[in-house]
């Protein structure tokens, strides 16, 4: 893939693959999230069991200087349980919505994750050393007798097997009434944003019984409500701006500094419909269904149901770029309804350069593209090439009635089987791409 490596030889290769090989997949194992944390040596994926994997990365081998390290399960603790409303005879499922790392202050890790209604934050730390030589306690942790203690003893570290511990330190719960879809961290790394449908509360990391609205676009009869919120994000470097994004494809950047309540936007990103392309399905394939800025804060990518757009936070009457993630499902609109893959949700990411941008597809596509080039590329996640350092092949799909040899039709394309959830290294041409239950890690190729 030119460009995004920096030369004409750029590649992407098989690195590794995590998951089970089982056709049936339990419910509870689909992965619903995946994100690097800051340095990107660690990987966490949420799943529709309410679990959370973190995947380490191993050191480079002496042996081996030119391989790099492959991610390996550092820590497995199950974050979420499935609860019941009694109030509203509703069944809350334990399923992780959203992941997001907090960066590292001191040993241990923290993140925050979040089912549709209570947000957690845990701290994963861990052990290799225990201490011997208790005076108070003996050796199997029994109290000693007092009288007993003659002597004093000075306590010893010695080493152990490594023990990963992950324990939650604070919950914040009972402050949506609506499913939670978006959780950011803010850039003063003390407050992070929680947003549902129709509202968008700021938390400070400390304080777990209060949170502050800061958007409510409720309106005071139920039956005048014509859109509701679908992602939201801290601004990279500015924590007093946040951006969220609408079902109706627009996009509204809020700064704090202006009003305690976020009601009235600071700026209004919104495209104009082409009249003469309007359909039944126009608002629905609008919806943006993630919002994610460019690292360096300038930009902001937005991801509707057929495209990907950047935006210039100092342009709001139209993106800047567009890229067409799957054009030819345009004439499948009337199927993809009635099975309802219209209404998927895929989210969006950048490389550590903001020089490219990465989304999933069906048939286990995801599709990248150069945004110095203009260059995109389709590649497939799938068993079939997961040899190790495979290069993977572009794929290319055919909408004629002629098809070449390597093309596939869009006829033959598996809708159940969709990329939804895709992270990018956050300095690294690593990817991590989630496949139902299964993970794959695809690296670029060094010659």
């Amino acid at each position: 893939f030119v460009g995004v490596g920096g030369g004409n030889d750029f590649q992407w290769c098989f690195s590794q693959v995590k998951g089970a090989i089982d056709e049936d997949v339990a419910e509870a194992d689909i992965i619903s999230t995946v994100e690097f944390n800051y340095s990107g040596e660690l990987l966490a994926t949420g799943d529709k069991g309410g679990r959370v994997v973190i995947f380490q990365r191993e050191q480079e081998s002496k042996n081996r200087p030119h391989s790099r390290g492959e991610y390996n399960v550092y820590s497995t603790f199950q974050s979420h349980e499935p609860e019941f409303d009694y109030l509203k005879s509703l069944e809350i499922e334990e399923k992780i919505n959203k992941i997001r790392w907090l960066p590292q202050q001191n040993a241990a890790h923290s993140l925050l994750s979040t089912n549709d209604k209570t947000i957690k934050l845990w701290k994963i730390s861990q052990r290799d050393k225990r201490a011997e030589g208790y005076n108070l306690k003996d050796e199997d942790g029994r109290l000693r007798d007092p009288f007993r203690i003659t002597s004093l003893r000075v306590p010893v570290l010695l080493p152990m097997d490594r023990m990963v511990e992950a324990s939650p330190r604070r919950i914040f719960a009972n402050a949506h009434t609506y499913h939670i879809n978006s959780i950011s961290v803010n850039s003063d790394h003390e407050t992070y944003l929680s947003a549902d449908d129709l509202r968008v509360n700021l938390w400070h990391l400390e304080i777990t019984d209060r949170s502050f609205n800061i958007v409510d676009i409720k309106p005071a009869n139920m039956e005048e409500l014509t859109e509701v919120i679908t992602a939201a994000e801290c601004h990279p470097h500015q924590c007093n701006v946040f951006v969220y994004s609408s079902s109706k494809g627009t996009i509204r950047l809020c700064d704090m500094r202006a009003a305690a309540l976020c009601d009235r936007q600071s700026k209004f990103f919104e495209e104009p419909e082409d009249p003469s392309s309007r359909s039944f399905f126009s608002e629905i394939i609008s919806s943006i269904s993630d919002v994610k800025f460019s690292h360096s804060g300038r930009y902001m990518m937005t991801r509707d149901y057929l495209s990907v757009k950047v935006w210039d936070l100092n342009m709001e009457n139209r993106p800047v770029e567009t890229y067409q993630v799957h054009e030819y499902l345009r004439s499948k609109l009337c199927s993809l309804y009635e099975n309802d893959c219209i209404f998927d949700k895929f989210e969006c990411c950048w490389n550590g350069a903001d020089s490219a941008i990465m989304t999933g597809s069906y048939n286990n596509f995801f599709r990248m593209f150069d945004r110095n080039t203009r260059r995109d590329i389709t590649l497939e996640a799938s068993r079939e090439n997961s040899k190790p350092r495979a290069i993977l092949k572009a794929r290319k799909v055919s909408t004629g009635g002629k098809r070449k040899k390597d093309e596939i039709s869009v006829d033959s394309l598996d809708f159940n089987k969709k990329i939804l959830h895709t992270a990018w290294h956050p300095k690294e041409n690593v990817i991590a791409v989630a496949a139902t239950n299964n993970l794959y890690i695809f690296q670029d190729k060094i010659n």
